[in-house]
């Protein structure tokens, strides 16, 4: 009998060298001056403050906040494209996005791959697909963990996981409870689907629409694979400028990020007792590949409204003064956004207006 090997188990050490070898150069170029190095180190290493006068903060109260997620199923899109390079971007997307709704700036972000073996080019197309979330948002990947379980998953799949820790100074703590009656509700235009209902997707798509990756779609300009691939929006730095201009008053009452559960479900959660929010239905433009899929699975609204973000990534309100300012900042930044409701007094609840709104 011959002697037992970790590589006759599934696990190729001298592969897993290889793929850490890629990363170093990936992860320094996500590195802010925060970041103390310690490469080889077991674990990463991030400054809360320091006495620069370009990059210090000065909290007086600072607050962690803390979050983690991963990109669900739309990692089978990924793999059914081969395409890899993207999916990074929607892992840090789905976690920073929840950071900033408390009024953070992310500080640091660690990644958790699993897969089934060792596989250096597909570990680092990951990777950079990380990296470039990461730079998108001035957020430095501190450090992460692979993990290989051949008996756990099937040669070729793998699965994320993200996590990002913020700060955000306590009297700038963003928790919903600032909402009042007249406070605006500004809609920021998502990408498209973002990663949250691809179950659904999956199963209209390719079990009932017997559709394949490579198929196009007239009516998007895309093939299927590549419309459902779109990487989700990143909103931190949009988000960073528009409360740093305000510096002595808060005029940002709340913050949702708008995904799984759609618009009324998450925004609901960051409403305080005794307002009532009523959201104007056609008020911004639904992205055509929400109608492509309703279409195609014959899906009650009510079941769109629930699982997508029908266009809408990201909800601020705001008082009403600051709005048209604050709508400006952010079409700065190239993010489409639209008055799509408003607070009033009342039970606690979202809900749909009677009214149709106009795009504007």
């Amino acid at each position: 009998m011959t002697n037992a090997t970790y590589k006759d188990a599934g696990v190729d050490l001298e592969a897993y060298r290889e793929a850490m070898a890629r990363l170093p150069r990936l992860i320094h170029r996500t590195q802010t001056p925060r970041v103390l190095r310690l490469d080889g180190g077991f674990a990463g290493l991030c400054r809360l403050d320091f006495a620069n006068r370009l990059f210090a903060r000065n909290y007086e109260e600072p607050v962690l906040v803390a979050c983690t997620d991963g990109v669900g199923t739309k990692l089978k899109i990924a793999g059914m494209m081969g395409r890899h390079d993207t999916i990074g971007i929607d892992l840090v997307a789905m976690s920073v996005n929840d950071c900033i709704c408390c009024g953070a700036e992310p500080l640091f972000f660690l990644d958790y791959v699993a897969m089934a073996k060792d596989d250096p080019p597909l570990l680092e197309m990951i990777v950079r697909g990380i990296t470039e979330g990461c730079l998108a948002c001035d957020c430095a990947l501190l450090g992460g963990e692979t993990a290989i379980m051949p008996d756990l998953y099937a040669e070729g799949d793998y699965d994320l996981a993200g996590f990002c820790c913020g700060v955000v100074d306590r009297k700038n703590l963003i928790t919903g409870t600032a909402v009042a009656p007249d406070d605006v509700v500004i809609g920021v235009a998502s990408s498209g689907i973002h990663s949250n209902g691809f179950s659904l997707v999956r199963k209209v798509v390719f079990d009932l629409a017997r559709l394949t990756v490579n198929d196009p779609v007239e009516e998007l300009g895309q093939t299927v694979g590549q419309a459902l691939l779109t990487p989700t929006t990143i909103y931190a730095k949009a988000v960073r400028d528009v409360l740093g201009h305000y510096r002595v008053k808060n005029v940002v009452h709340a913050i949702a990020h708008i995904t799984g559960g759609g618009l009324c479900e998450n925004l609901a959660r960051v409403m305080p007792e005794g307002v009532r929010v009523l959201i104007d239905r056609g008020s911004w433009p639904v992205p055509p590949v929400f109608a492509w899929l309703q279409r195609l699975g014959r899906i009650d609204q009510a079941e769109m409204d629930q699982v997508f973000n029908m266009g809408v990534g990201l909800v601020l309100v705001v008082s009403p003064f600051y709005a048209e300012s604050i709508r400006q900042q952010l079409n700065h930044h190239g993010l489409q956004n639209w008055i799509i409701g408003r607070a009033e007094a009342g039970e606690k609840s979202v809900g749909w207006s009677m009214k149709t709104g106009k795009h504007g």
